[in-house]
C-alpha cells in the first residue's frame, strides 16, 4: 500500500510541475497568413517591448500576426519605422491595430527580416472582446521564419495551474478514502 501511495504522490507532483513549465516560443513552418477572415472591424493595442540585451535601434523589418482559436487572424506587415526609431534597446513601443474582430487571443507571430537580431522581450495584446494577454519572448527572432507562441489548444497558464492544484487535492482525498 505505502508503494501505491509514493508512486500517486510522485505521479501528481510530476504531472504538477510539467504543467506549470512556463512555454517557449517556437518557429511555424506551417503558420498560414492568407487564411484571414474578414467579419467586422475591431481595434486592438499591441504593446512590443525590447530586450536591453537588442542592439541599440534596429533596421529589421517586422511584422506581427496573431489572433484567436477561430481564425479570426490579425495581420500588421511592416510594424517597425526606421525613421521613427521604434524597437529601441531597453524599450516598449505601443500600437493601435485595426483588424478583424477575434474571440480571446490566443496566438502571436512576430517576423523579422533584416540584419540586426532585434530581441522582442514581451507582446501584450488587449482587444474589445479579449483578456488582455502577455507573451513572454527573451530571444532573438530567428531571419525570415515566423516566430512565436500558438496557445489555442492549451489552457491558459492560471487554468494549468488551478487545474494541477485540483489534481493534486482530488490524489490526496483519495489516498485519505483509501486509508479510511
Amino acid at each position: 500500500m505505502k508503494r501505491v501511495l509514493c508512486f500517486l504522490l510522485t505521479s501528481a507532483f510530476l504531472l504538477a510541475l510539467l504543467e506549470a513549465t512556463e512555454l517557449l516560443p517556437e518557429s511555424a513552418e506551417s503558420f498560414n497568413l492568407t487564411y484571414i477572415q474578414q467579419l467586422g472591424s475591431c481595434s486592438y493595442s499591441v504593446v512590443i517591448s525590447t530586450s536591453c540585451s537588442s542592439p541599440t535601434y534596429t533596421r529589421d523589418q517586422i511584422s506581427v500576426s496573431f489572433g484567436d482559436a477561430y481564425g479570426n487572424q490579425i495581420y500588421v506587415p511592416r510594424i517597425d519605422d526606421p525613421s521613427r526609431r521604434i524597437f529601441e534597446r531597453c524599450s516598449s513601443d505601443t500600437f493601435s491595430v485595426s483588424g478583424p474582430c477575434a474571440y480571446q487571443l490566443c496566438y502571436v507571430y512576430l517576423y523579422r527580416s533584416g540584419p540586426d537580431a532585434w530581441i522582442p522581450t514581451t507582446v501584450k495584446i488587449s482587444g474589445p472582446n479579449s483578456r488582455p494577454v502577455t507573451f513572454n519572448y527573451n530571444t532573438a527572432i530567428p531571419n525570415d521564419v515566423w516566430f512565436g507562441f500558438n496557445l489555442c489548444g492549451h489552457a491558459s497558464s492560471s487554468n494549468r495551474i488551478s487545474s494541477c492544484i485540483w489534481f493534486l487535492y482530488v490524489s490526496f482525498v483519495s489516498i485519505l478514502l483509501l486509508f479510511l
